[in-house]
């Protein structure tokens, strides 16, 4: 299954500090840490990455979700904002908005 992680504002102007490859890394990373504690397998295809600030979103695969796929991105993205923060150095919200495309 396909996912958009669509960047709130807030989101945006917090990844603007970083670059696609610093993004890609946090991302799966991320990802990795939470694929031990919930039973879902996601990656983060480079190809369709190529420049998320200016996308305003980052695309991810989802396969073999044999679980609550709301809960695994709400994780995701109270988890993602810690190395955001420290970037920008100021409180940030919502990062990210979830689509499930396919």
């Amino acid at each position: 299954m396909k996912v958009n992680l669509n960047f709130t504002n807030k989101g945006k102007i917090a990844i603007e500090n970083f670059n696609n490859e610093e993004l890609l890394e946090i991302f799966a990373r991320y990802i990795r840490t939470l694929m031990k504690k919930y039973d879902i397998e996601v990656s983060v295809p480079v190809e369709d990455n190529r420049n998320i600030v200016e996308d305003g979103c980052i695309t991810l695969i989802a396969e073999n979700v044999k679980c609550e796929i709301s809960t695994f991105f709400n994780e995701l993205g109270r988890d993602i904002k810690v190395p955001l923060k420290k970037r920008l150095g100021a409180k940030v919200d919502n990062v990210f908005k979830t689509e499930v495309l396919e």
